[in-house]
């Protein structure tokens, strides 16, 4: 079992990052990973295009163990947004979902409504962008198949509680886009029958890197209508169409998947693994609370929640007005990568953001009250 102080020697980046809700630096894991698969595909030797291709297997490993979901009912992705397409094309009911969720679920509901019109949508409006169990059931009705949710809404930093989530909408499918907390919160992943991710975030494995995992009645009620060669029941069908494979996660495929993505995002997943999503999450949200502590002396008022089961790695304040300015000013000038969005700032800390990078903020906060106060 690697140590969660191991876990945090490969965070490589510089002092100053507060942004894995944007891009996750990539740990020294998969940059290692990277390295020598690309040593391995420019050299060739015998043997190891069978070693490349096994990747396939290793992720569909790593993923279930991590999600719950049956290995053979794990497919490699280049993208969440390439994922949830693929998933909603499939649907044929009626979906239940925030209007406000990050804009990948919504446009594929509304692409997949507006192709295929055999998907009807109903919006769910929450005030706060939080979809808990109380605001689905108010909003649920016999019509609704299917409901979507974020894991963590990138907004706010809200966690969706999974478990309370299907308890309250029972034997309807439940798909979750897991971006914002893959690789770094305990989630009750089982309780999902859809899973949707890309490693570029929390889990530093990249671009270009991500997966689908699917419960066994996902793959019987969806319909493959995104669906290559690769998603039938024959190998490389010569002279005629089959139809995409029934019941399996390889009909959602379009070709080989990028065998060198899934090395780098195996690689990054079986780190998790090996180390313990609780205690990463517990280390996240340590960390997280200084930061909160922080805010709270800069009477910075704070968007996202202070309940430690709804709090994530991302925390969230929203300046009084003529206040954003000066605490964007301060924080650039001090070298603090964050991300600024309809009047809020985001932070989003990992659990290997450095001691480094917690001073130049405390500076940065010194330096934004010094200036409203002048």
């Amino acid at each position: 079992m690697t140590t969660i102080d191991a876990f945090r020697e490969t965070f490589l980046e510089d002092p100053g990052y507060l942004n894995y809700a944007s891009i996750g630096p990539v740990s020294s894991t998969v940059r290692a990973e990277a390295l020598a698969e690309y040593d391995s595909l420019s050299r060739m030797r015998f043997g190891a295009g069978e070693r490349t291709t096994s990747h396939d297997e290793r992720l569909a490993s790593a993923v279930s163990a991590m999600t719950g979901h049956d290995a053979g009912n794990v497919i490699a992705v280049p993208s969440t947004s390439t994922g949830l397409l693929r998933v909603l094309f499939g649907l044929n009911g009626h979906i239940l979902m925030s209007r406000d969720e990050f804009p990948s679920l919504p446009v594929a509901a509304v692409r997949a409504q507006s192709a295929l019109d055999r998907l009807s949508i109903t919006w769910l409006d929450v005030a706060d962008g939080r979809v808990t169990p109380r605001a689905l059931s108010q909003a649920l009705s016999d019509d609704v198949t299917v409901v979507a949710v974020s894991l963590v809404d990138a907004r706010t930093g809200y966690r969706a509680d999974l478990t309370r989530i299907r308890e309250t909408i029972g034997d309807r499918l439940l798909i979750v886009d897991a971006i914002q907390g893959a690789g770094v919160i305990d989630a009750d992943y089982a309780a999902a029958d859809v899973v949707a991710t890309g490693g570029q975030k929390w889990l530093r494995a990249g671009w270009g890197t991500g997966f689908l995992s699917f419960s066994d009645r996902a793959l019987e009620r969806l319909d493959p209508v995104i669906s290559g060669y690769t998603g039938t029941d024959e190998y490389e069908p010569w002279g005629h169409v089959p139809s995409p494979s029934r019941a399996a996660a390889t009909a959602f495929t379009e070709s080989n998947p990028d065998f060198l993505a899934e090395a780098l995002l195996a690689s990054a997943i079986e780190e998790v693994n090996a180390v313990g999503t609780d205690a990463i999450e517990n280390a996240v949200l340590d960390r997280a609370d200084e930061v909160i502590e922080m805010l709270d002396g800069a009477d910075l008022p704070l968007v996202s929640s202070r309940t430690r089961d709804e709090q994530s790695g991302i925390v969230v304040v929203r300046p009084d007005e003529g206040r954003l300015g000066p605490l964007g000013a301060a924080l650039h000038n001090t070298g603090l990568t964050t991300t600024s969005r309809l009047g809020t700032v985001r932070f989003s800390i990992h659990a290997g953001t450095s001691d480094s990078t917690f001073r130049m903020l405390r500076q940065a906060l010194l330096v934004y009250r010094s200036s409203i106060a002048s």
